[in-house]
């Protein structure tokens, strides 16, 4: 979505594990906005050497270390196998572009906000979709007073309320946050926030929790590591 740290250092997990774990033989696919390629060649760069050396102690495929970046604009980038997926710019300023995406697919429908403030943008394209994935962030007053960076930290965000405006106007079959910054506020007081102006289906998201998007949104809660 953006270039933001704690949304890319990841990526060369993904990248490089999935490439020596899974036996990946193909190469990756990146998508993002533009910046992207000129970061995958720093990466390429820094990782030099252990891409050398698990091609040739290993004996990894060379071309399942390879990433084809495509770096995106606003509207329809990626149409394969009944599957569509449309980048719509959002406001998370001074970082710019950050895009949101929107994934259709057998009439079903899903919207992953990335990092924004309210975004008009994002209603006109999330209106009437399946799942609405949407990050949210808020903080006590006291706190951002007395901690001016995270009053700016947040002022680049959704707060709980804008989060329940959005919801109302788009009506999701579910909508769920995600990216969730509560400084000095437990989650369940961004929920009594968001309920103030949107009565609909909603849930916190938690890592490792999948959703199967059919006539209704199903649920799967991750289980508890033993």
């Amino acid at each position: 979505t953006h270039l933001h740290s704690d949304h890319i250092v990841g990526l060369p997990d993904l990248w490089l594990s999935g490439w020596l774990d899974g036996r990946r033989e193909k190469p990756i696919r990146l998508f993002g906005p533009e910046g992207t390629s000129r970061m995958m060649k720093h990466l390429v760069k820094a990782f030099e050497y252990d891409i050398h050396i698990r091609i040739e102690d290993d004996k990894c495929s060379p071309s399942g270390a390879i990433v084809q970046v495509t770096e995106v604009q606003e509207g329809i980038v990626f149409d394969e196998g009944g599957v569509k997926v449309t980048a719509f710019h959002v406001d998370h300023r001074p970082i710019t572009p950050s895009f949101g995406y929107r994934i259709d697919y057998a009439g079903r429908s899903v919207v992953m906000s990335g990092d924004t403030r309210f975004s008009e943008n994002l209603i006109r394209f999330a209106k009437g979709v399946d799942l609405l994935i949407h990050e949210v962030g808020d903080a006590a007053q006291t706190l951002m007073q007395k901690y001016p960076s995270l009053a700016r930290a947040i002022d680049h965000h959704t707060s709980a309320r804008e989060a329940g405006e959005i919801f109302q106007r788009t009506s999701p079959g579910l909508a769920v946050y995600t990216h969730i910054l509560h400084a000095g506020l437990k989650v369940s007081d961004l929920i009594s926030r968001t309920r103030s102006v949107y009565s609909g289906p909603l849930l916190a998201g938690e890592d490792l929790m999948k959703f199967i998007v059919g006539d209704e949104v199903i649920v799967h809660k991750p289980e508890a590591y033993p």
